[in-house]
């Protein structure tokens, strides 16, 4: 049988390329949204849904975290091409139901592409597949509860693991927490682990807050704003109608990636005429075409030439009176920032003095700068240094507490920052232990518990007793995928609540379920008190509802909040302290238990039933003042490091192309770069083909190295593309089988997406 994932049919005659667009959205993002639609869910059903997609008395988007306007006039069409194909994927009329699972074994569905998986539609029922079993088959709920109480019950706290996905609406997230919790484990890896861990990892110590300090509202009025590693024309294209106001408002925006992406250079908005029959909006200034790994380097130079300008203009760059009274450690900052190796900057980022200077001129004469990352500085080793660093330039110049200005780590998928607020985390506050203590009657267990790393050694080990996925995909989103897979099947019981089939489902534990559960789309009315909603937090903190209206697809589908109570009854009997069934009835009781156990929750029933819902206490937005440990900023000093391959390698970094969110694949395209009907590629500059004795469209396996090991995936055509030299970039999850599991970032354990060394070898001469 075979052990990995199948490959992608990635024939010549099917594979297409065209050169990369220089604009996105446009007339073409909304067609194929429609076109998507009524192929999934015809036109009623699309019509409904576009229509009330993150409205006031709509449903939050399931894709990702953007936030909507709390101040101003909100779009009839709010949302992007990439939120109405997960709409559209969610919406769907297509069903898998018992017969589906009879026809299809195991072994031919593991044979099947994450692609044709997701196609098949929306899991109808539950269903169950027992040891010795080939095929799924279906079970009721009664039985299926049941099971899960069993097994658990059968092993110890520390040997189960609940897993999120970002999606899980905060309501969900409190009572799976406290479900984990109740039965005494912080085993609560999530997708945060695997994303912006590093950020929160950098964040608390120096501002006191692991979130972002801006305002939807401070990127519209920034004078500056910085946009590094990350891709917005794909992975959250709302943020271009943000950076479009800020350059119509005077603002400048700088574009650092390692890839020109089409939405940094221009941003043709379809619900303007401008967008439609205009040039556009050129969004990037000035475009940084740095390698991959190099950012630390770049930020470091830019605190050197910031200290050097203020030299030369005293008062001019430096907020000294906020320094002074708000920060601790400038001395040794500005100490190691004295000197500078320029040849060694120019080596680590690949640019030039010159363009890192035009920037740092940019930067002094900006009296209100925003700092927006995402994962592309969150995934390697140095991942927490870098944003570290990030945060030093905010604080030199005063950039938080003042209107458009702060740092702006943009969250990926939707609630994922709501999730951790609700206390998915393996290593939660005392603080908040102390709070479920004292709400509950029972004590919360202390002992810090896996993350999603430290799970994927559990279950190698066959430590994992019971593996819980609260949605996602965990197979398919982890490092090192042939041991993860592996290290699932050793797993006794493997229960996923899902919407539709994925790899996860495929590569299960010796008994596995299946859930099926309401999507944001679907009105949730099977309860005593009628209609329940529930809530989002975006990724500036805005906590709303989310209310779905369609016609769930099947009448076997429970809603997220009713699977996890009747798990822990099922667990834990009738006579458990916590009131499981209150809660599942009406959602109510949930919010009013979070209202006393969160700070910044007080009368979160009301509130959340707002227009705009409420916006979580931010000491460094609110009141320019940082909870840490000193009660100040920190400064820090970090030494330089940055990615170097030796010679004959490469550094790769994962992306995700247009036709994805996460390792949902909405289709096999990639438009902005031009990739079509194929996904094992690899994207390489031109001059660096050659260099290695390669050209364009060269069938190759990839083999990537760390720690004296080596990692192979077959089968990738090389592509000429104008990445950064001596970078290259092949899709994510194809290519997480080459990232090592023990490649992370320090601190914070995230995996190192965007730090693998590989070297190439031609596919025909390795006679694989």
């Amino acid at each position: 049988m075979n052990r990995h994932a199948p490959e992608q049919d990635i024939n010549e005659d099917d594979l297409q390329i065209h050169p990369p667009k220089r604009a996105a959205a446009g007339v073409k993002a909304v067609t194929v949204a429609l076109e998507r639609g009524y192929a999934q869910a015809g036109v009623t059903r699309t019509v409904r849904s576009m229509l009330r997609v993150n409205q006031h008395d709509g449903f939050d988007c399931p894709g990702c975290a953007w936030p909507e306007s709390i101040t101003g006039r909100r779009s009839p069409a709010e949302f992007c091409e990439n939120g109405a194909k997960a709409i559209a994927e969610e919406s769907t009329t297509r069903t898998v139901g018992a017969g589906f699972w009879a026809e299809h074994s195991i072994a031919e569905l593991e044979e099947k592409t994450e692609y044709w998986l997701g196609s098949q539609g929306r899991i109808a029922e539950p269903v169950v597949i027992r040891p010795g079993d080939t095929h799924y088959a279906p079970i009721s709920w009664t039985d299926a509860f049941a099971l899960i109480g069993e097994h658990i019950n059968a092993t110890t706290p520390d040997k189960c693991v609940f897993y999120t996905s970002g999606r899980t609406a905060n309501e969900t997230a409190f009572m799976y927490q406290l479900f984990a919790r109740s039965l005494g484990t912080n085993n609560l890896p999530d997708c945060s682990n695997m994303c912006h861990e590093s950020s929160g990892s950098a964040l608390n110590p120096t501002i006191g807050i692991g979130k972002g300090t801006v305002s939807l509202e401070d990127i519209h009025h920034s004078e500056l704003v910085l946009v590094v590693g990350q891709n917005p024309g794909t992975n959250h294209p709302r943020m271009l109608s943000a950076l479009r106001d800020c350059k119509n408002n005077g603002g400048k925006v700088v574009a650092v990636n390692p890839l020109p992406e089409a939405g940094l250079l221009n941003f043709k908005d379809p619900q303007s005429l401008n967008g439609v029959i205009g040039g556009g909006t050129t969004i990037a200034d000035e475009f940084l075409q740095i390698k991959v790994g190099g950012d630390l380097a770049l930020f470091q130079a830019l605190g050197h030439l910031l200290l050097e300008e203020e030299k030369r203009n005293p008062g001019t760059v430096v907020d000294h009176s906020f320094i002074e009274g708000q920060t601790e450690g400038f001395g040794a900052y500005r100490e190691a920032r004295s000197v500078l190796d320029w040849a060694e900057t120019e080596r680590a980022t690949g640019l030039s003095r010159a363009e890192i200077t035009k920037v740092a001129g940019m930067m002094a004469a900006s009296k209100a700068t925003v700092i927006c990352w995402a994962l592309g500085l969150t995934q390697q080793p140095h991942s927490v240094d870098t944003l570290r660093e990030i945060i030093n330039l905010l604080l030199l110049q005063g950039n938080f507490g003042k209107p458009g200005a702060g740092a702006c780590p943009v969250r990926g998928h939707s609630n994922v920052q709501g999730d951790r607020t609700m206390g998915i985390w393996e290593k939660p506050k005392e603080s908040f232990l102390a709070a479920l203590d004292k709400e509950f009657g029972f004590h919360m267990p202390r002992d810090h518990g896996y993350d999603s790393v430290e799970t994927q050694h559990a279950l190698e080990k066959g430590e994992v007793d019971v593996f819980v996925s609260m949605g996602g995909n965990f197979a398919a989103a982890g490092s090192d995928t042939a041991a993860l897979e592996e290290g699932l099947k050793k797993a006794g019981l493997t229960v996923h609540i899902s919407t539709k089939p994925n790899r996860a489902h495929i590569v299960h534990g010796r008994t596995s379920l299946i859930l099926p559960t309401l999507g944001r789309t679907d009105t949730d009315d099977k309860h005593p008190k009628g209609k329940q909603f529930l809530s989002v937090e975006d990724s500036m903190s805005v906590i709303h509802k989310t209310q779905g209206r369609l016609e769930p697809v099947s009448e076997h589908l429970l809603s997220e909040p009713v699977i996890v109570a009747r798990m822990a009854q099922a667990t834990f009997g009738d006579h458990h302290s916590v009131d499981w069934r209150a809660m599942a009835e009406d959602y109510d009781v949930i919010r009013d238990h979070i209202s006393r156990v969160i700070p910044g929750f007080e009368d979160f029933n009301a509130r959340v039933r707002t227009k705009n819902g409420f916006v979580l206490p931010n000491p460094p937005r609110d009141t320019r003042t940082f909870a840490t440990d000193i009660g100040k900023g920190r400064f820090s000093v970090r030494p330089l490091e940055y990615l170097e391959a030796p010679d004959g390698h490469l550094i790769l970094q994962t992306v995700r192309s247009h036709d994805q969110y996460n390792t949902t694949f909405y289709g096999l395209d990639d438009r902005y770069r031009g990739v079509s009907d194929g996904r094992r590629v690899v994207l390489v500059h031109p001059d660096d083909l050659t260099e290695l004795g390669f050209k364009d469209r060269d069938l190759v396996d990839v083999i990537s190295t760390f720690a004296g090991t080596e990692r192979r995936a077959n089968r990738f055509r090389l592509i000429g593309y104008p990445t950064a030299r001596g970078c290259a970039a092949a899709y994510f999850p194809e290519a997480n089988a080459l990232v090592h599991r023990e490649l992370v970032a320090r601190e914070s354990n995230t995996p190192g997406y965007k730090a693998m060394t590989v070297r190439f070898v031609n596919h025909e001469e390795n006679g694989s």
